[in-house]
């Protein structure tokens, strides 16, 4: 595992997703402790999860309660573990997904998820996505109250454009850690975010970050090169995936989402897989991804 740095708190380069645990479809407890576990035994100490990764309204902060439950009942050390959560999503009793942006909101949120997370702070604390409603200075004024009380270590944000960016680090200051947006073969267009987190000293988490490259392998024809050059190396087109995202900068920590020991195994040992200049340069080409 190699690892990287979020503030000023080493982690290792490639995190867990922990949202296919909680959302629909989830499988059962003890599959999704067993793959937690099996991500902590391949090095990972990075793991991400959201107080509305859960079916609906009656159910948010499953996802965190299932992190505290399978990092207290983990035979090893678990000092070094980050865990980063989010607040500012909602779930309704139907399950749908709303917003709240609204400071009091996510000062609330915040200590509950404290509270489930059975922990002195929050490692990492994310508002998850900007509200329409309430402007971007107050949600992320929040954060910075946060930070002040002691509720959280590090803050972050997550899918936020570029001003959006350039704006918190102005309110939050030193606090604000990193940037979680969505980027993968499928969806680039965050790249440029990516590359600003890069130059204001900011770690960047690609979430979804095996988007357009199925579980099964399966690639469409614009997603050739990662199969070909998986074929090269004796590893999977997402393996490949996660070292083309590592070798984009220091500053990338892609967190794929898990549920099973043997998926996390795997991605985690994608962080041994070097690919060469020519490689990456196929790669990055459109016609990769």
């Amino acid at each position: 595992m190699q690892y990287r740095t979020i503030g000023q708190q080493t982690v290792s380069a490639i995190g867990l997703g922990g949202m296919p645990m909680s959302i629909e479809d989830r499988p059962d407890r003890a599959r999704s402790v067993a793959a937690i576990h099996a991500s902590l035994d391949a090095g990972v100490t990075l793991i991400d999860t959201a107080d509305a990764y859960a079916l609906g309204a009656s159910d948010v902060g499953h996802g965190e309660a299932l992190l505290a439950r399978a990092l207290r009942s983990y035979g090893g050390d678990v000092s070094e573990v980050v865990v980063a959560t989010k607040g500012g999503h909602t779930r309704e009793p139907d399950g749908a997904w709303t917003l709240d942006g609204r400071p009091e909101h996510l000062r609330e949120a915040a200590r509950a998820s404290l509270r489930r997370l059975g922990t002195d702070a929050i490692g990492l604390y994310q508002f998850h996505r900007p509200d329409p409603d309430v402007p971007i200075e107050e949600s992320v004024g929040a954060l910075r109250e946060l930070l002040d009380d002691g509720i959280i270590r590090m803050a972050g944000v997550s899918n936020f454009d570029a001003d959006q960016i350039r704006a918190t680090v102005e309110i939050v200051g030193d606090g604000f850690v990193s940037v979680q947006n969505e980027f993968s073969p499928r969806f680039r267009s965050s790249e440029g975010e990516l590359e600003l987190c890069g130059e204001l000293g900011l770690a960047f988490l690609p979430w979804s970050p095996l988007g357009g490259i199925s579980s099964a392998g399966e690639l469409g024809d614009r997603h050739g090169a990662f199969a070909e050059i998986a074929a090269d190396h004796g590893a999977s087109p997402q393996q490949v995936c996660l070292a083309w995202m590592l070798a984009k900068g220091p500053h990338v920590l892609p967190i794929p989402g898990s549920s099973r020991p043997e998926t996390i195994r795997a991605s985690a040992a994608a962080a041994e897989l070097e690919l060469s200049d020519e490689e990456l340069a196929r790669l990055d080409a459109p016609t990769a991804g």
